[in-house]
């Protein structure tokens, strides 16, 4: 099974929409410290655990991640990017900067109890085609963010028969499994995958072996040039809630 790469036209781009969001960030204390330059512009994300407790914030850069917990343990962390999921990517001197920095910040955000439901809400506010996110608060001190959420890339509907969906799958590089099936009912069968190529970043597909071509309705590039913008806008291209979440950490955290 042999993989391939298509590339985009990034012509086919719906333009980026300025989106401003109003939130409540607290008291911004992690901003009082400064980030080595190696280390200034991380890629920002928070979330909680399926049971709402847990925090988890991903600072991630080219070189390595950053990974904080904020539990009812306590804080604890690890890193991706070298062998040893505790042993930092990074010189040691920079490595205690960036510790007590995502320290407070995890602490920050924690402390915040409406500030990732604000964030979603915001995101779905921006999908149904709105403009301003100001969310229900109590008088306290707001922050306005102006966010340039980037467009999706333009693709066609599903032209081939029967029914298509797309799934995560166990493995590396983020692949996910281009479901199909015949006769309109859930997707089951698949027919292609679709993964990160790691050197690149690029999105590479294949298909499957033994599919039926005819029966699809769609030649097997047709297929994988598909696979690759749906790929792109929900795998690759962060989504408004990352970009809404990566200004909100930023400000948060002095970066911006």
């Amino acid at each position: 099974m042999s993989d391939q790469h298509f590339e985009q036209d990034e012509t086919l781009r719906l333009p980026t929409i300025q989106f401003r969001v109003v939130l409540d960030l607290g008291s911004r204390l992690a901003a009082d410290i400064t980030l080595p330059p190696e280390l200034a512009y991380p890629d920002l994300f928070a979330d909680r655990d399926d049971e709402g407790g847990a925090l988890n914030l991903s600072i991630d850069y080219e070189s390595g991640q950053l990974h904080m917990l904020l539990d009812e343990a306590g804080p604890s962390f690890h890193y991706h990017g070298t062998a040893d999921a505790f042993e930092s990517p990074w010189p040691a001197d920079q490595t205690e900067v960036l510790l007590e920095w995502a320290l407070i910040l995890v602490q920050q955000i924690d402390g915040l109890d409406e500030l990732l439901d604000s964030i979603l809400e915001a995101a779905e506010w921006f999908e149904q085609g709105f403009t301003l996110y100001v969310p229900e608060t109590e008088p306290t001190q707001l922050e306005l963010i102006e966010v340039g959420i980037i467009g999706e890339l333009l693709t066609l509907p599903w032209l081939g028969s029967g029914r298509v969906d797309h799934e995560h799958v166990d493995g590396d590089n983020h692949p996910i499994a281009l479901l199909w099936n015949l006769n309109n009912d859930d997707p089951d069968l698949p027919i292609a995958r679709a993964w990160l190529d790691p050197e690149t970043g690029e999105p590479r597909t294949a298909a499957e072996p033994g599919v039926d071509w005819n029966a699809v309705a769609m030649s097997e590039d047709e297929v994988l040039q598909w696979l690759v913008g749906i790929y792109t806008n929900h795998h690759v291209a962060p989504t408004p809630e990352a970009q809404i979440m990566r200004a909100a950490l930023e400000r948060m955290g002095g970066i911006s």
